[in-house]
């Protein structure tokens, strides 16, 4: 079983060709997350909502979780909550946990944006006074600055919610700056790997940096000419692909054999 989480936070829908993609070798479930509602998000919430399906859905097998950027911080949060429930984690792209990466992102996609983007930044606001579809074309606007060479121009997304991106952003900031996360990822014993474009504008050989003291086990793949959406680039989606399937592959593999039969 494996379990795929989108980004955003807010941003549903957009991991479908990545669920493709793994279904002719596992069963997949691609989950959408809360939205908002009745209180504000958390991401302790969001754990448990994920629990919940995993203790639903997933008959007693323990899945791999493959997240996608703010999906992926998700599933090395639920990992650090739960850790005998999974199997191993998949960090496509994942979000920054410090300030100095952050600092790093926000310097490259500035330096990647012109004039005529700024000028539309200017006035998005006033051409889409809705919140949500607004955060939906910020984020096709940014997709050709987080990429290398697209074969699609737009996002496959069902749903967004700006107030749930919100809420849920500023809970994982505010844990951050507590200094729960990265810290609390120390109790995750399964498989890591961090799978990463050279182009995406999240840096990923300082978020490697910044987990590595929690997560000795952390493996690292990077490709050159890909950014931050590796099934959307051309030079390396189907390699993407190949590596997923055989990491996954081998990892649920070691995990049959390291469990004793409950056959009578």
């Amino acid at each position: 079983m494996v379990v795929v989480l989108h980004g955003g936070p807010g941003a549903s829908g957009y991991m479908a060709p990545v669920a493709r993609g793994l279904a002719d070798s596992f069963r997949v479930l691609e989950p959408m997350q809360r939205g908002s509602g009745d209180g504000p998000l958390t991401v302790a919430r969001h754990v448990e909502d994920l629990h919940e399906l995993v203790k639903s859905q997933c008959e007693g097998a323990r899945p791999a979780l493959v997240g996608h950027s703010w999906g992926a911080m998700l599933a090395l949060a639920y990992a650090a909550a739960h850790p005998d429930s999974l199997a191993s984690l998949v960090l496509i792209g994942c979000g920054t946990f410090d300030l100095a990466s952050r600092d790093r992102m926000r310097a490259i996609i500035k330096q990647r944006m012109d004039d005529s983007l700024r000028r539309r930044m200017e006035h998005l606001a006033e051409e889409y006074p809705d919140p949500d579809q607004r955060l939906g074309v910020l984020g096709n606007l940014f997709l050709p600055l987080y990429s290398y060479d697209l074969v699609a121009t737009e996002l496959e997304a069902a749903t967004y919610d700006a107030r749930a991106h919100q809420e849920t952003w500023e809970d994982m900031l505010r844990l951050q700056e507590q200094g729960v996360y990265p810290a609390a990822f120390a109790a995750i014993n399964a498989p890591v790997v961090m799978v990463h474009g050279a182009a995406d504008p999240h840096p990923g050989s300082m978020i490697r940096e910044s987990l590595a003291p929690y997560l000795p086990q952390l493996e690292y793949r990077e490709w050159e000419r890909c950014g931050h959406y590796p099934w959307l680039e051309s030079g390396v989606r189907d390699e993407f692909f190949a590596f997923l399937r055989e990491w996954l592959s081998r990892r649920f593999g070691m995990l049959s054999r390291n469990c004793p039969s409950t056959a009578p």
